[in-house]
Formats: C-alpha cells, structure tokens, sequence
C-alpha cells in the first residue's frame, strides 16, 4: 500500500492562507485609514466653514452693535432737540400769553374799576383793584367769563377802603388762562386778530 506525505501540501495551504489573511487584513486597515482620512477632511472643512460663518456673524454682530449704538446717540439728540424745541415753544406761548392777558383785561375792564396788581403763575392770574361798586365787579368778572382767552373767575374778596381820601371798594380775584375758544365749524369765520393795549391802574 503506497503513503502519501500531506504535510508539504498542508504547509503551504496554511502560509497561502496566512498571506490571504494579512493581505486582507492590510487591504481592511487600509480603507479604514482611507475612509478616517476622506472623514477628518470633511468634517475639518465642514468646521472650517462653520467657523468662518461663525466669524462672519461676529463681525456682522459687532457691525449692528456699532449701528445700534449710533442709533441710540441720534435718538438721544432728536429726544434733546425736541427738548430744546418744547422750551423754546413754552417760552414763546408764555410771551403770548402775556400780550394776550394785557389786551384781555384791557377788553373786559369796566369803566369804573381801575387795577392795582396783576400776577400770573402758571395759568392762574390774580388781579387787585378798585371799584366803585361791588355790581362793577361782578360785571367784570362775567366779561372775564366771555372771554375766549380767561375762564373760571373766582372772587377772593371785597372790602372797603380808602383810596386817596375817597371811599372805594378793594377787591382781590383769580382767573384762569386757557386756549381760544373754536368757532362753530359752519360759521366761516375766523378769530379776529387781538390788538394790545395798556391796562388801567391806580
């Protein structure tokens, strides 16, 4: 009966699928190098790029900052002209309402009632005088009343008095400035136009 040594053949099966193990392993170990490679590329530009719209918004941020701050300091000095404006305005209806309290109390003075003292604070205006008679002072406190420009007249008081070795009546009131009073809107017809004049007193 004839032996056949398998051994050789065995060997060399063996090595040949040794060389096929680490040649496939190495081919695996490869791509995996290649696939983590290709990987880290893109993910390193994806954050390359993320960073760079990162800085963008930075600098775009900084930039409206800049813009909102400059905003803010114009609000600030339209807030301080209009400020400005308002005084300036007050100042000038102030010096109207001047003109305006003169040429009224100049209107509605009746004869026989001559002023001592005008004081305004405010819109409030206190007035002194002389008076023949108490019913003068009720007649100029309803002309006061018709005025467009005075309202709420309010006595604060009456009493006798001498005047220049004469026998008056002194009397002390308030009343209020306030807007001129509209016109009916199908009258047609506007406010005639205030004329100053100087008021009497004694």
């Amino acid at each position: 009966m004839m032996r056949i040594n398998l051994l050789p053949h065995r060997e060399i099966k063996r090595k040949r699928q040794q060389k096929e193990f680490f040649a496939m392993l190495g081919t695996v170990v490869a791509l995996g190098v290649v696939v983590w490679f290709a990987v880290h590329l893109y993910l390193s530009g994806r954050l390359e790029d993320q960073q760079g719209r990162n800085k963008y918004l930075e600098d775009q941020i900084a930039l409206l900052d800049k813009q909102i701050e400059e905003i803010k300091k114009l609000k600030d000095q339209v807030a301080a002209l209009l400020q400005r404006k308002k005084v300036v305005e007050a100042l000038q209806a102030n010096r109207n309402q001047t003109v305006l309290l003169l040429d009224q109390l100049v209107r509605q003075l009746p004869d026989g009632i001559y002023l001592k003292s005008v004081q305004q604070k405010g819109a409030v205006v206190n007035i002194t005088g002389y008076t023949q008679s108490s019913a003068r002072v009720s007649t100029f406190m309803r002309n006061l009343e018709s005025s467009p420009y005075l309202e709420n007249p309010n006595l604060i008081e009456i009493r006798g008095t001498t005047d220049q070795s004469r026998r008056v009546n002194e009397f002390s009131l308030s009343v209020q400035l306030t807007r001129p009073k509209e016109e009916e809107p199908d009258s047609g017809k506007k406010p005639s136009p205030l004329k100053t004049g100087a008021v009497n007193a004694k």
